[in-house]
């Protein structure tokens, strides 16, 4: 590459990391006055559109770059990313594949070159001449936009990835990616994402306990809050909740307890929310509750709003998932940290101080050293389910479909990255243990024709009878479509929560294996406290046994679906004053701990800012 082009490809990578499509394009304009044919400033053209949101220009001149040169990486990246926003995922998979196998080789040659030629210098073997030194800078801005084509690939192909059903390999790609950039917010965040969906697969205790610990080590910087509270242990709580999800989302069926049934006397309520507003937004304002909006803040800025609101205890529910506030809770904003119910497993940063789990997902005995937090256990269910807040729940169907279908239909809504290999072993023999049984699936994978060929192409790998098998597209009428399903079957090692509930809401008994983790024992803990432990499994063949026992049994089918709704309304699952009454026992508990512990160690307030 000529060296005034490389210059320009340098400035125009630096707009692409920055976001700005319209300066990249103007130094692609630059590389043409030095040469109209570049397959560099071709892709560089077809980039920025990408970025403008103009897929057919993009596809253009990409076409055009790598006619120029068929190899040529950035003319790959965006005709992967193209096919990406054009819900082409098997062409997006292969193209970002590939292209980053080439990277990666390309990267490590130039590295190879670049040490070379320190090793040259280092032994001094001969002194350093201006053209080295030109040389040497050359080979770093090739790195450098090598490494910055790597980057976004890896990105883009984890996006997916994580669609395609394959999370291990999404969550490999994030972590690679957070080693690649130099901004420490975004290494964060990618870091983050990479620990989110580990939790979708095994993984042994000592590695998910280190690898969350490392996520600690993004925020050495950080100076955190110290604070000097007044130490009566009696006096009212000031408790914050903070999420980028108080809007329509899946924890919005667990929101309600904390604002509406919650001891006004003795404690007062702030929202700190970070995200987007929407009708559930509206719903939740009404509440008793001070609302305090975050949106668009950065960390230190909101965490310092949070230490002046005089928050007591700071309750996080979002942990590692989208748009995670844990950044904000790395300052300390408030004396007492705990996170719940968004996330299943150790956020590893030292500024949470709690996690709350209970006493099915993280038994005190035989319990799994995974967490860098103090846990603290519910008797109950560490989530209440209180659904209305996004919709009105529709009427459940009374009559099991095996009633007039003559055959069990099995089903599972969950999210299709979460059905792991062991999981599609264990489904499978199920079908063979139940004749003319059908599964129905559903998920947003099955939207896309290429979504389904790649899930029709893992199941034909695998033997798995594909004639019994129905892939249905998410749709926003998916709870109604629990009437076509006499038993679901949940995944694992992650198992359903929200999905669990709504299946059981609507009056679908529900087969889980209670796992070793608190995120792979969080349906279990649902089932118990619904009390409906007769369908828990033990083991995977228990899974498979209870599955085939239960298809067999068509009356109880029924009277689960005729009964399960009010049976769930009528248990802890659903008891909000139960639930916010012992979650208060615990707040206060952990107070009286902190007021001991500051008192011993004598903190003084100040302030990093």
């Amino acid at each position: 590459m000529e060296e005034k082009i490389l210059g320009w490809v340098v400035l125009a990578e630096n707009f692409s990391l920055d976001g700005d499509a319209k300066s990249m394009r103007t130094a692609a304009r630059e590389i043409f006055d030095v040469d109209k044919n570049s397959a560099e400033g071709l892709a560089l053209m077809a980039e920025s559109a990408l970025y403008s949101d103009n897929l057919d220009e993009a596809e253009s001149f990409a076409g055009y770059a790598l006619s120029v040169e068929p190899k040529h990486l950035r003319g790959r990246l965006v005709s992967g990313g193209v096919a990406a926003k054009n819900f082409k995922l098997r062409d997006q998979l292969k193209i970002f594949e590939d292209l980053i196998n080439d990277a990666q080789n390309e990267l490590k040659n130039l590295n190879a070159r670049i040490n070379d030629l320190k090793r040259k210098f280092s032994s001094k073997r001969r002194e350093k001449t201006s053209e080295d030194e030109e040389f040497q800078k050359r080979l770093e801005k090739e790195i450098f936009i090598t490494q910055s084509i790597l980057f976004k690939a890896l990105c883009w192909s984890a996006n997916g990835l994580y669609l395609a059903g394959e999370p291990a390999r999404a969550a490999s790609n994030l972590l690679a990616a957070s080693t690649l950039t130099d901004k420490e917010d975004q290494a964060a965040e990618l870091y983050s994402k990479h620990l989110f969906l580990k939790n979708y697969r095994d993984v042994s205790p000592k590695q998910a306990k280190e690898s969350a610990a490392q996520y600690n080590l993004f925020f050495a910087r950080v100076r955190p809050f110290t604070h000097k509270k007044n130490s009566d242990e009696e006096r009212k709580l000031h408790i914050g909740y903070i999420s980028p999800d108080f809007r329509e989302h899946a924890i919005a069926n667990f929101l309600s307890p904390f604002f509406k049934d919650y001891d006004a006397e003795n404690f007062s309520v702030t929202c700190y929310s970070t995200g987007k507003k929407d009708f559930v937004t509206t719903k939740l304002k009404k509440f008793n509750v001070e609302w305090c909006d975050l949106i668009g803040k950065e960390p230190a800025e909101a965490a310092q709003i949070i230490y002046e609101d005089d928050v007591d205890i700071l309750i996080d529910l979002s942990g590692h998932s989208q748009d995670s506030c844990l950044p904000i809770l790395a300052y300390k904003p408030a004396p007492v940290q705990i996170c719940t119910l968004g996330y299943t497993a150790s956020t590893g940063l030292d500024a949470t101080d709690y996690f709350l789990s209970d006493k099915i997902c993280s038994p005190e005995k035989n319990s799994l050293d995974t967490f860098t937090e103090k846990i603290l256990r519910l008797d109950t269910c560490c989530l209440c389910y209180s659904p209305g807040l996004i919709r009105k729940m529709p009427a459940q169907e009374l009559r099991a479909p095996v009633l007039k279908n003559g055959f069990i239909t099995f089903g599972s809504f969950n999210n299709f990255a979460k059905v792991s290999e062991d999981v599609l072993y264990i489904w499978r023999a199920i079908l063979d243990g139940v004749p003319r049984s059908k599964l129905i699936l559903k998920g947003k994978i099955f939207s896309l024709d290429d979504g389904k060929e790649i899930v029709k192409e893992k199941f034909r790998k695998m033997s798995f009878p594909l004639d019994r098998v129905e892939m249905r597209p998410y749709s926003p009428d998916y709870l109604e479509q629990y009437k076509d399903i006499d038993i679901a079957l949940d995944t694992f090692p992650y198992t359903g929560g929200t999905t669990t509930c709504e299946a059981l809401f609507m009056g679908v008994p529900v087969i889980t294996f209670r796992g070793k983790t608190h995120g792979a024992r969080l349906s279990a803990s649902i089932m118990t406290a619904a009390d409906i432990t007769e369908l828990i499994a033990f083991s995977p063949m228990d899974y498979v046994k209870k599955a085939i026992q239960l298809s067999r049994r068509k009356e109880l089918i029924a009277a689960y679906h005729v009964g399960l709704r009010e049976h769930i309304k009528n248990s802890p699952l659903m008891d909000e004053e139960k639930y916010i009454r012992e979650l208060e026992k615990i707040y206060r508990t952990v107070w009286k701990d902190y007021c001991r512990s500051a008192y011993n160690k004598k903190y003084i307030s100040t302030s990093p800012f």
